[in-house]
């Protein structure tokens, strides 16, 4: 950054307002405790003890909770010299006069303005600290973001490849091969372009879900309590429009259930998984879905069937990467975008999410969190 630069910064009109903001409200408060002190220790003189010893220590809390709670020295060094000449003009015998010949006068002042600039130091170290850490957990963040975007660059230079060709193969024959193409297989190439085209479609509702997740400030999503039954009965609907041939076994508890969750994108994790579950699993068997209630969070569980994953890729298969060499080969769309999107939708959740391989098929279990109870 140049020295011009630096310059422009430091009187732009927005850093100045900040910058008096911060500083009127650092003297708001110092005069606001200094007469709170002053007010609790004309109670203790008045209706207590008078030994200027019980109003020090009043003073020297409000001290303590200037320098921790203001910016810098200034305010905590001005705090001490104010404290050691209200206790001895207000509350040191001859009244309402100075008298910096009393015993201990100068060991007071010391004594506070110790207590100011040590809690200042301390104060000022630990508020670096914090900076320190929220900038380092920022950057840490940002390489997280940035790794999933080229895991999904990645995959979907990949993923997308595959159903494009496939158009763009079954078009080229439908136009070229018109007249001498059967019914049956004009009707199966156009199928074939509606299958990849709806894939396509998904694949990119994906994309914007995550897209739209990692562009908040937090990467945390907005929650409203809902009905985890009504959430999972939606899901389904939308994948049996896609899929109508589709066999899910539902198991829930009986008790009426509510969390805090963003119903649309919960709805894609439970679409995406169930999808994955019926399609890459090779099993005709009905796919189980699974919901449980436990100590602080909500369970969900896809199991199929079929033939498991295989253990060399679980370790990553939340990355976004391509998962299957079969899917490469036969033209089936791998599932590794749709897994780490998952991911991304669960953790903005707050919650977690793992695959496991059972003894027959696979199991995919992801956590949300209950609302919190005041």
């Amino acid at each position: 950054m140049s020295a011009s630069t630096r310059t422009e910064n430091l009187s732009d009109p927005l850093y100045d307002d900040l910058f008096m903001k911060k500083i009127f409200s650092n003297i708001a408060f110092t005069v606001m405790l200094l007469a709170a002190a002053t007010g609790l220790a004309f109670c203790f003189f008045l209706f207590g003890n008078k030994n200027p010893a019980n109003i020090t220590v009043i003073y020297i809390l409000a001290l303590i909770l200037i320098a921790l709670k203001t910016n810098g020295y200034l305010y905590g060094i001005a705090t001490a010299l104010f404290c050691v000449v209200a206790v001895n003009y207000f509350f040191s015998y001859p009244y309402f006069r100075i008298n910096f010949s009393l015993n201990g006068y100068p060991v007071n002042f010391i004594g506070m303005l110790a207590i100011s600039l040590i809690t200042s130091a301390t104060t000022t170290t630990l508020k670096r600290q914090r900076l320190a850490i929220a900038e380092r957990e920022k950057k840490l963040a940002e390489a997280d973001k940035e790794k999933l975007r080229a895991n999904l660059l990645r995959a979907v230079s990949h993923d997308l490849r595959t159903p494009l060709t496939s158009i763009i193969g079954s078009s080229s024959s439908y136009l070229e091969n018109y007249r001498s193409l059967s019914e049956a297989d004009r009707l199966e190439l156009v199928s074939n372009i509606r299958e990849d085209s709806e894939w396509l479609l998904n694949m990119v509702e994906n994309l914007l879900t995550v897209t739209r997740i990692n562009d908040s400030a937090d990467n945390k999503v907005k929650k409203s309590s809902e009905v985890v039954e009504e959430v999972v009965s939606e899901a389904i609907q939308r994948l049996q429009k896609r899929l109508p041939d589709v066999r899910i076994r539902v198991s829930m508890p009986n008790d009426f259930l509510m969390i805090p969750m963003d119903p649309t994108l919960i709805e894609q994790v439970l679409i995406n998984l169930t999808e994955n579950a019926v399609i890459h699993s090779g099993s005709t068997e009905p796919v189980d879905l699974r919901i449980r209630e436990e100590d602080d969070v909500v369970s969900f569980s896809v199991r199929d069937y079929g033939k498991g994953i295989d253990s060399s890729l679980l370790p990553h298969i939340f990355d976004g990467q391509q998962l299957s060499s079969e899917s490469a080969a036969d033209g089936r769309r791998g599932m590794g975008i749709g897994l780490s999107i998952c991911r991304t939708i669960i953790q903005a959740h707050g919650g977690t999410i793992h695959a496991a391989n059972l003894e027959k098929g696979a199991e995919f279990t992801f956590t949300l969190p209950k609302e919190k109870e005041n």
